[in-house]
């Protein structure tokens, strides 16, 4: 996958992508130049998705909470259903 800006990326590209390097690097055949600048593009992307996660979450209690019928339900409740 080519290297995309951050905020160009949907989560699921920047889900695939990091998988991608964590495939590279569980391989153990990155020289170690690579290896830091993956590991550096790795935890970029794991914060971004951090991010994404927690702002759905957020905009998703947002909507509980105006929605009749929500109100008991948490975020683990609606991803099981």
């Amino acid at each position: 996958m080519d290297k995309l800006k951050m905020e160009d990326m949907s989560f699921e590209d920047a889900i695939q992508e990091l998988e991608a390097i964590i495939d590279k690097l569980e391989s153990g055949e990155v020289p170690l130049d690579e290896t830091i600048a993956l590991y550096d593009r790795g935890s970029e992307l794991k914060k971004y998705c951090e991010l994404k996660l927690q702002t759905a979450e957020e905009k998703i209690q947002r909507i509980s909470k105006r929605e009749p019928g929500f109100e008991g339900l948490e975020v683990e409740d609606i991803e099981t259903k």
